[in-house]
């Protein structure tokens, strides 16, 4: 027997848990070696438009479906598609959400497993060390599967709790430690000698170095930053109450979203720029780059230094664990309603379901030549997948609907809750969402796949 369905508790508990599912590893991790390697505060702007043009419209196309819906993604689609094809973009989105679930916790119980290691001092060395270390770490067949196992256990400990008491209460005590966390590390960052020409890289910008490139780069980053498509935002958005303005939380989430990300960019350029590490360190940075950045910046304070990598790995944790909440209660909350059981039973299911997962993928990646498909292992099949094929056209499907198919009072009734707000931007945001939105998602697959 489902649960009777509940609502946020408070507006700073529909902001905080709503940007947590957005702020993850996408934003700590991949924005700033975005940046660095599309030219700095150059490619900032261009994605401070993108979130105008593409993130903030997609994000309110999702409010409005998952709070019309007031049910899990799935269901939110079918009763709006009423009885058509288009109610399979929601079982889509879960689907989409459900495999990212997996392989996603395997990078998060990394980040928790470097917190592990930088309290043991395992991360203190040399280049030619941290970088063995890394390659040592993922491609053991049983640490990264535990670490794994572990963040799933605290995700599921959240989910099980519920809306107010789990996924809430989590949200406004994460969130906040991790804008401390963050900004805490900045500090220290900018303090380092010769920070300056960080700060200078990541804020005077270049426009010489802007290229077509660096515009889909931003848009795509816009995208995935967001968590568009993945049917997070919808699901939470049915725990929206009426009274909820989905418009101005749509701006108030990405600005949170666009704050996240710079703060990070502060926070590893200037120690990047200190102790002359390139900028466009690749996906590495977090993992191999960074800890040598610390051991470097501060080798005449030890210890300052081994307590703000320690704070370092605290806040990469904490936001893979709003994200991954966040895709565990998509599932959650599908199983639980569609198959109408108890929330506990939905969430073992999810649980048990992308630990197998989360196992398969990590052990891959130390067993390439004999766990591989299409010449990939099963975590970077996975990552392309979900990142380059389902969230791409689940995205370009919802704006579709929302564009074309959607009954417009309903659009209007949403936006203006009912009449008692006023929306001046609908024949805009309806515009976006015919036009602009799916043509900027066919660019980011054309670009991916580097077709333009």
């Amino acid at each position: 027997m489902s649960e009777e369905r509940v609502n946020f508790g408070s507006k700073i508990g529909v902001i905080l848990a709503t940007a947590g599912s957005a702020v993850g590893l996408g934003n700590i991790w991949r924005f700033p070696y975005m940046t660095g390697e599309n030219g700095g505060a150059a490619f900032i702007i261009i994605y401070i438009l993108c979130v105008i043009v593409l993130g903030i419209p997609c994000m309110i196309g999702e409010f409005i479906i998952g709070r019309h819906g007031a049910s899990n993604t799935a269901r939110a689609y079918t009763r709006l598609a009423k009885g058509t094809r288009w109610k399979w973009i929601g079982y889509l989105e879960v689907l989409t959400g459900f495999l990212i679930t997996g392989y996603y916790a395997v990078v998060s119980g990394w980040c928790l497993n470097y917190i592990y290691a930088a309290l043991m001092g395992e991360l203190k060395g040399d280049p030619a060390f941290i970088t063995a270390y890394f390659e040592a770490f993922s491609n053991d067949p049983i640490r990264p599967v535990v670490w794994t196992i572990i963040i799933f256990g605290i995700t599921h400990f959240v989910i099980v709790h519920g809306v107010r008491n789990g996924i809430e209460k989590a949200s406004k005590l994460m969130m906040p430690t991790l804008f401390v966390l963050l900004l805490v590390i900045v500090v220290a960052a900018c303090l380092l000698p010769g920070a300056s020409k960080g700060m200078d890289f990541l804020l005077k910008p270049d426009f010489s170095k802007l290229t077509g490139d660096v515009f889909l780069g931003a848009l795509g980053q816009c995208f995935y930053s967001l968590s568009i498509a993945m049917g997070c935002l919808c699901t939470y958005a049915s725990y929206f109450s009426r009274q909820t303005n989905i418009s101005k939380a749509a701006v108030q989430i990405g600005l949170i979203d666009l704050l996240v990300a710079v703060l990070a960019g502060l926070m590893i350029f200037p120690a990047a720029f200190s102790v002359g590490i390139s900028p466009d360190s690749g996906p590495s940075l977090i993992f191999i780059t960074l800890p040598n950045v610390f051991n470097q910046a501060f080798s005449g304070f030890p210890v300052i230094g081994w307590l703000v990598a320690l704070m370092f790995y605290a806040l990469l944790s904490l936001a893979a664990l709003t994200s991954l909440i966040s895709l565990h209660e998509v599932n959650t909350a599908f199983f639980y309603e569609e198959l109408h059981i108890s929330r506990k039973t939905g969430a073992w299911i999810v649980t048990v379901a992308c630990c197998l997962i989360g196992a398969v993928c990590s052990v891959s990646i130390g067993q390439k030549a004999h766990m591989s498909l299409f010449g990939m292992d099963l975590f970077d099949l996975f990552d392309f997948v979900t990142g380059q094929l389902m969230l791409p056209v689940c995205g370009m499907l919802m704006c579709l609907f929302m564009g074309w198919y959607v009954p417009k009072q309903i659009i209007k009734d949403e936006l203006t809750n009912w009449g008692t707000l006023r929306f001046s931007c609908y024949h805009l945001f309806i515009f976006a969402m015919r036009f602009v939105c799916p043509l900027c998602i066919l660019a980011i697959v054309l670009h991916q796949f580097h077709l333009i």
